[in-house]
């Protein structure tokens, strides 16, 4: 034996002894070790049942058996909350870059291992048909080229995960949705909240009835937005101000927590005179919903007051509060209700999860098993038709009675 194999066989030698106890340490306990079972670690609850149990160890795929994703857009939303929650996702992963910036795609494709032969300029996304590691893409532009990309991936058998709003009319919406049935390939909106952990312990709450029915809906969106030139203020470029940006939030909840569609809207909006950002869209706007079950949502979004995403629920016997519900991060879950003779206020400790990594990875297995996705292209399709409604009732100054859609919105819950 030469002598540069020994550190090697020892270390070989140490490993075994350890497997089995090592010298003078008695054999680790099953508990400890865990065991393999379907191709995954698992291990036992080592808590007692007084305490929460543990999360378990994270089961991602391999490498080479995720979903391939291409990003399309490389602004802010992409940069800062997209691609880093690919870290965290478990059944997907960035494969190629598509952007109209071929310096920054470069710096980009070298931070996360993507080869430069997969970045492409916007006119040249075809070219991912000869990428058979792109099996999806997520489209991060502006809400106005949600549709013209959407149909280019669609039709080069690309599935298609696009961020909200789903584009600027109900018509543009419509359009995405056909041409994604007609590829055969399969539409979601990126609605980040509804799956994120806080938002579907709420939705149970609310469908549990353990705070009995729900009455009021309390959602604020606002934010104190910079100076421009942005696209945001360009009508052309976004459809409209807070409203489809952030208020959309409010609008999406309202519907998600009551399981319903409103039959009624009202809205208010407002620009300060003089200012260029708002000479478009509006800066403000305020919005009542009724629902079916007598559910009234109370919802407020702005540009111009300082950030704040909250969500208040107000049931039968007690209420619900989400502080920084449409936050990236931050999300808390608390109740309040009688305890005895005396009010109570109850926080439920809620493991985070990166809501971009859920969202992507829902999407992923949905490809992967060949099933809807929990918001697909109809939930994004509802919600424009309600925001054209919305901007209706504004301009005539008076309450729009509102029509179900043709059909359910949103495919199976998300796991």
């Amino acid at each position: 034996m030469a002598d540069h194999d020994l550190p090697r066989r020892g270390f070989v030698l140490g490993a075994a002894a350890l497997g089995a106890g090592g010298a003078g340490y008695p054999p680790p306990s099953p508990i400890d070790t865990g065991r393999v079972e379907g191709g995954r670690v698992q291990f036992p609850d080592w808590r007692a049942p007084a305490d929460p149990p543990a999360g378990g160890a994270p089961q991602p795929l391999p490498p080479g058996e995720r979903v391939g994703f291409a990003i399309i857009g490389l602004g802010r939303i992409a940069l800062e909350e997209v691609l880093p929650a690919f870290a965290e996702a478990k059944e997907a992963r960035p494969v190629a870059l598509v952007s109209g910036s071929p310096e920054k795609a470069r710096v980009v494709a070298a931070q996360y291992g993507i080869p430069e032969s997969a970045i492409h300029g916007y006119g040249a996304l075809e070219r991912l048909r000869e990428t058979p590691a792109v099996q999806a893409v997520y489209i991060a532009l502006p809400n106005a080229m949600h549709r013209e990309f959407t149909e280019r991936a669609a039709a080069i058998g690309r599935h298609v995960l696009c961020e909200k709003p789903m584009a600027n009319s109900l018509a543009d919406c419509q359009a995405m949705t056909g041409a994604c049935e007609r590829a055969g390939v399969r539409l979601m909106i990126a609605y980040r909240a509804q799956y994120q952990p806080h938002h579907r312990a709420t939705i149970a709450l609310v469908r549990s009835g353990e705070l009995g029915r729900l009455r009021f809906i309390e959602a604020a969106n606002t934010q104190a937005n910079g100076p421009g030139p942005q696209w945001r203020y360009s009508r052309e470029m976004a459809g409209g101000g807070a409203l489809p940006d952030i208020g959309l939030y409010c609008l999406n909840a309202a519907r998600y927590l009551t399981g319903e569609e409103p039959v009624q809207a009202f809205a208010s909006i407002f620009s300060p005179a003089g200012d260029a950002r708002f000479a478009e869209v509006e800066e403000s706007i305020a919005f009542q919903l009724r629902f079916p079950s007598g559910v009234i949502a109370q919802c407020l979004s702005s540009y111009g007051t300082y950030e704040n995403r909250s969500l208040r629920l107000h049931f039968e016997r007690g209420s619900i509060e989400v502080p920084h519900a449409f936050a990236y991060r931050g999300q808390r879950l608390v109740l309040q209700r009688r305890a005895g003779e005396v009010g109570a206020e109850e926080e439920r400790i809620i493991r985070p999860k990166n809501q971009f990594a859920q969202e992507i990875d829902h999407f992923a297995a949905c490809i992967r098993e060949g099933r809807r996705p929990h918001t697909p292209g109809e939930e994004g399709v509802q919600d424009q038709a309600l925001m054209e409604a919305l901007y209706r009732s504004a301009q005539e100054g008076g309450p729009v009675r509102l029509e179900p859609p043709p059909g359910p919105t949103r495919g199976p819950d998300p796991a």
